[in-house]
Formats: structure tokens, sequence, C-alpha cells
């Protein structure tokens, strides 16, 4: 036991060092100032002792003070330093954190100059704008500019507000929001040094964000409904957030002291149940959570006047009135002014309705539409089941072109590309989009082929490949070679055991056969210790189709050995150019290759009826290579090792690479990554929509204990 203990010991410190050395190797500047920063507060005894007790501490803390005493030097020594033991932990874990991914982003040369110059040029601008306004009469400015501060906050915030500048759409906004958020409660209603040398190193460099970083400026189009929405969301979340500061933490800051002002225990907390549920609503766009949002801003904003109004009249009849915290009451009031302006200004963004209004006046084409437009546009091997129950659909307003999606989840799961005339893909999903944001969904587009990738693109979607598909091309396909011995032993050992081959619509068969395949879909459902999935994997109610083609391995008593299902592939004017493998079902006690011989069969036939190509579907979370170093590949990867005991997609897989297949990618479009959680969440439950999530995991953890 010891043994193993120091056998596990040693790998983690490995591990440990590893770790280490790479980031000494990519973040040279974080790395060292971080250990900088923990090594002085240990040789100085700062960190168990506050900096600010040290008879030393005016010789290395930044400020006013020490700038007209001539110590020039604590702008360098100050940045490495907390003001008390605990500070340590949010001082050094921000810098590294923010100045790590500056330097991550920037690289290292960039990152020193930024967060350097961002530290230097903040402490000297707040400094000059304290000696400005000390002698004003401004009571926090006087009492402030005779204080000390240290830390590298400024530095380090300057860095990731530059740094933002590198991030994509929505993220740079999310991050900028956030920051602001932070910096505006900080300064309004706490106000220390370290609040104002935080607020002028974001106001400095956020503006300069692109031109440091040397980004293109897109042309201005003005921000579209989910900056809007995000908007309106940091506003009333930087409201709330300082009415619990205000009761947390009570200050003294530039327009007065909190005390007064902030809420009572039960104001706060019927605030916050009010505002929790509207942020959500917010977010996703909807009418009835901006009009309670609305309403609350203008009866604080209402609030705010009716107090003016008495004040002024007090001045009027010389009437008295306490004026203490009034100056922040104002702000406040102002603050939640902006936020009615910004939700009025962004009312083409909320008009999500309820869901009962959604469910109530959902309505869309059936699947025969979509079967009509499917034949004459024609779609990719995975069309055919769009047209399947359970699909939702949305359709162009000129009627031409759809796509079919499942609702799961506050997520719009649209399967395949979309069916449209050539050339209005990208349109189609623009119009879905936009149909999405205007319904409170987001939207995603599961098991796209390139050429839908490629106008998801075009909308600055993110894209990851989730399957494979395996298309066998039929023209000249002969079963010769070493590669095929498999697939020839099986043809040739049914012929021996007098087993046939049948091409057939499942619907038509006596009762005897469709007992049969019952019971054969029954023994397969009896084996799996998961319950059957849906989605993209059919069953025996899609089979039953007319439309769906059937090869059933049937020997000379009668006894069905295997059925197979194949979806029509429509590739336009009306025309079938192939066929998509769906269900799989053996006998586990009958002709043991019967599903190569089924397939093999199936492709001859297929071939004498002129088509030119079937597909052997995909198998989700499989594919042919290794998945990519990105962190969603590899999570992609560990759920695929996850769900092969269960279903054993990659096994399937590895089964289907006997037929020589070329391999054509299947990819998940998605905005950003940050709708990724849910959409995983709607897949499962669009894959398994009867099965609670909490049955699942009993299901998963009791499979995991045999």
């Amino acid at each position: 036991m010891t043994e193993a203990a120091s056998v596990a010991g040693s790998t983690a410190g490995g591990r440990i060092r590893g770790t280490a050395a790479v980031l000494r190797q990519r973040l040279p500047f974080t790395s060292t100032v971080t250990l900088a920063m923990l090594a002085l507060a240990v040789a100085t005894g700062t960190l168990w002792q506050a900096a600010e007790d040290h008879a030393a501490y005016p010789f290395v803390a930044y400020g006013l003070p020490s700038l007209e005493a001539g110590r020039w030097w604590t702008m360098l020594t100050g940045p490495f330093f907390a003001v008390i033991p605990w500070y340590y932990l949010p001082m050094a874990g921000s810098f590294a954190l923010f100045a790590g991914f500056a330097e991550w982003k920037l690289g290292t040369r960039r990152a020193i100059a930024v967060t350097i110059g961002g530290q230097l040029v903040s402490v000297l601008v707040a400094t000059q704008f304290l000696a400005l306004c000390r002698n004003s009469g401004w009571l926090w400015a006087e009492r402030v500019a005779g204080s000390l501060d240290v830390g590298f906050s400024g530095g380090a915030l300057a860095a990731v507000a530059v740094a933002s500048a590198t991030l994509r759409p929505p993220w740079a906004l999310r991050l900028r929001a956030g920051l602001c958020v932070y910096a505006g409660v900080a300064i309004v209603y706490v106000g220390t040094l370290a609040d104002l040398v935080h607020f002028f190193a974001l106001l400095l460099a956020l503006p300069l964000g692109k031109r440091l970083v040397g980004a293109k400026r897109a042309p201005s189009a003005g921000p579209n409904l989910r900056e809007w929405r995000l908007f309106a969301v940091a506003g009333l979340l930087l409201l709330t957030v300082a009415e619990v500061v205000m009761f947390l933490v009570p200050g003294n800051g530039p327009f007065g002291s909190t005390e007064g002002v902030s809420l009572s225990a039960p104001e706060l907390g019927v605030l916050v149940v009010l505002v929790v549920p509207m942020l959500n609503g917010l977010r996703k766009g909807g009418r009835v959570a901006w009009r309670w949002a609305v309403a609350l801003s203008a009866f604080v904003t209402l609030q705010g006047l009716a107090v003016a109004t008495l004040v002024g009249l007090a001045d009027v009849f010389g009437g008295d009135y306490d004026t203490e915290g009034l100056t922040l009451f104002f702000v406040d009031n102002l603050l939640w002014t902006v936020e009615l302006v910004v939700l009025i200004a962004a009312r083409h963004a909320f008009r999500v309705p309820s869901r009962r209004r959604l469910r109530r006046h959902a309505q869309g084409p059936g699947p025969a539409l979509a079967r009509t437009l499917l034949g004459r546009h024609g779609g990719s091997t995975l069309s055919w089941m769009t047209t399947w129950p359970r699909n939702t659909y949305f359709v162009r307003e000129d009627g031409r072109s759809y796509l079919a999606y499942r609702q799961h989840a506050g997520v719009a799961v649209a399967l395949g590309d979309p069916i449209a005339p050539d050339g209005t893909a990208a349109a189609t999903v623009t119009e879905f989009t936009t149909m999405c944001e205007n319904s409170g969904l987001v939207p995603c587009v599961f098991s796209a082929t390139e050429a839908t990738v490629a106008a998801t693109r075009e909308l600055g979607w993110q894209h990851v490949q989730v399957a494979e598909d395996n298309v066998l091309d039929l023209e000249g396909l002969e079963f010769r070679g070493k590669a095929w011995q498999d697939v020839r032993s099986a043809l040739n050992k049914a012929a021996k055991q007098e087993i046939d081959f049948r091409l057939v619509r499942l619907a038509d068969q006596p009762e005897p056969i469709l007992a049969q395949v019952r019971a054969l879909s029954e023994e397969w459902m009896a084996g799996k210790a998961m319950p059957e999935m849906g989605f993209t994997l059919g069953g025996l109610d899609e089979a039953m189709d007319p439309a769906t083609r059937v090869g059933l391995a049937v020997d000379a008593e009668g006894t069905v050995h295997g059925v197979t299902s194949w979806l029509p592939v429509h590739t336009g004017a009306g025309t079938i150019g192939g066929w998509t493998l769906d269900v799989m079902r053996r006998s586990a006690h009958g002709f043991r290759p019967v599903m190569e011989f089924l397939i093999a069969s199936a492709c001859l036939a297929f071939r004498e009826e002129g088509a030119r190509f079937v597909s052997l579907s995909g198998a989700p979370l499989a594919r042919s290579s290794g998945f990519p170093a990105r962190p969603v590949d590899r999570v992609l990867e560990s759920l695929g090792r996850v769900m092969e005991p269960y279903y054993g997609f990659r096994s399937l897989h590895a089964f289907k690479a006997k037929f020589q297949p070329r391999h054509v990618p299947l990819y998940l479009a998605f905005r950003d990554e940050a709708d990724l959680p849910r959409i995983g969440l709607a897949l499962s439950r669009a894959y398994l929509p009867d099965v609670r999530l909490r049955e699942l995991a009993k299901l998963v953890s009791s499979s995991r204990a045999r």
C-alpha cells in the first residue's frame, strides 16, 4: 500500500513539475512575476502579517503621498505586494489569470508592455486625478488622496482588457461587459484607491484594445439582437450587484455614504427574487421579462423623480432635509434610468413570447411538405430522417426550403443540411437563426456536411466533427481481393446454407415475417443495458414506412436471421440516387455473418436498380482518424469512450470499415462555446426523449457496476 502511494505521489509530482515547466516556457512573464510575488511575501513576512502594518509600508506602497515625497520607486515595488495576507489569493490569482491570458493571446513582449504600461499609467492617472480634486471640497477625493495601496491589479485588468480585442464575438463583448460591471460597481459604491486605479485602467485600455493588438476594425452595423440583450442583462446585473454590495459592504464612495441608501434585508431579498428570473428571461429575449424589467426600472426612476421634486420644493420653501447620501441616491437612480433607456431602445430584441403562447400558436408544415421539398431539391444521406415523427419544421418565407429540428432544453437542434434549392442554404440557416433568436432558442445544426458548415462559418459559427458517414460507391463495385474476404465468405456461406436475400417493403410482409422481425428487435434490445436511441437512429416504426426498403435474410424454413432497413436518398428532380442504412438487427443464434451478407446483397440489388451509392451511415462519436487537440474534441473523445460499452458506436464504425467506404465527416455547427453545455443536454434528450437524466445516470452507474 505504501509503495503504491509512493508511486502515485511521484507520478503526481511529475505531472505538477511538467505543468510548471510548460507554463514557464509558454508564459515566462506571468509565471516569473507570480513567483516573485509569492517569494517576496515569504521573505518580507507579508504572507502572514499585513503589509500595511510594517514600518516600511510607505516606502513600498504607491499613491499620491509617496509620489509627492519623491518615492518614485514605489511605482515598481508596490505591484509585488498585497495589503493584507488573504489579499494575496485574489491579487496573485487574478494576475496569473489575466496577465497569463494576455500573454497567451498577445505574446510575451506585447503582454509585458501592456501589463507594466497599464499599471504605471493607471496609477499615475489616478494619483493626478486625486491631486487635482483633493482641494475642491470633495471629501472623498481628499480622503483617498492621502491613502496608499499595493498590488498589480491595475496592470492585470489593463492586460485582459486589451487582450479581449483578440476574442471573436460574442466573447469579447461578454468579457468587456463583465469587466465594466465590476469596475462600475466598485468605483461608484466602494471607491477605494484600488477601485480608482481599476477604473482608469479599463477606461484607458478598452478603447485602445483593437489598436494595440492590431485587430481589424469590422464595419459597424450596430448591435445585433444578442448584443442588445447582453447590454440589458449587464446593466441589470450591475445594479443588482451594487445593491448587494451596499448591503454587505457599506462604504463611503465618491458620491457619498451608502448608509441610508442601501436596501434593507427584506427589500434586497425581494429585489433578488425578482431580478434573477428577469436576467434569465432577458438573456433569452423574453417579452415578459422585458416588461418586468421596464416596470422595475421605471419604478426606481419615478421614485428618484419624486425625491428630486420634494428636494426642489424644500429648497423653494426653505424646508430642511437630510443631505446624507442624497448624491449617491440620485446617481443610483440615474443608473436605473440609463437601464430603462437601454431597455426601451432594445425593445426589438425582446419579442420572444411566453412558453404558453409559443405552445398555443405552434404550427408548421407536416412531413408531407417535407417529403415534397426533399424530392424536389434532394438532400444529404441523412435527409430522409427529417421526415420522421417528432420533428418540427422551419420553412422559409418563400416556402421552397426547410430545416427540420427537435426542440429540447431551450435548443433547436436542426438535423442535417437544409433542404433548399442550390445557393440558398446559407439564407435558410440565417432565417432559421433569426427564428430561434425571436423564439428564445439556441440554434445549432447537427450532422451537417461541409457545405452547411461553410454556410454557418459565414455567420461566425464554430463547428466540431461528431461523426463520419460511410459512403460506398456502387459503380464498378466487385467484392474481389483480400480486403473483401469477409464479405465474400458471408455471401458464399449464405448460399451453401440456402439463406436468401429479400429486398422488400416491411409493411407488405405477412404476419409470420413481421412477428419474427419484431422478435429479433426485442431480442436485440433485451441485450442492451441502455434504452434504445432515436433522432438519427430509427427503429421498426420507421422501417414500416412504405418509402423505406428492408433487407431480410430468410432461410429455407422461413426463419428470419437478420434485418436491415434502407432510407431513400433523394438527389433532386424526384430521383433517388442512393440508400442509407438504418436498422440493423440479427439473431444471436442464427447465421453469424448475416450483417455482411445483408449489406453486400443490398449493395448489389441497389446497383442493379440504378442507384449510384449507398451510405452505411455514421456512428455518433466515432471516426476513422484521431480526435484533434481542441478541448471540445477531447470532451467528445472521452464521451465516446464512456458510451462505447453501452452502444458500441466505435465497434460498429470498425465493422463498417470492412466495406471499404469513403469517409464523409459530419459536424455539429454552433454559435459559440457557451452554447455547448445546453446543446449537449438537448442532444441527450433528442436521442433519449423518454428517459430522464436522473434515470440515465442510474442506468450508467448500474451498468458500470456489472
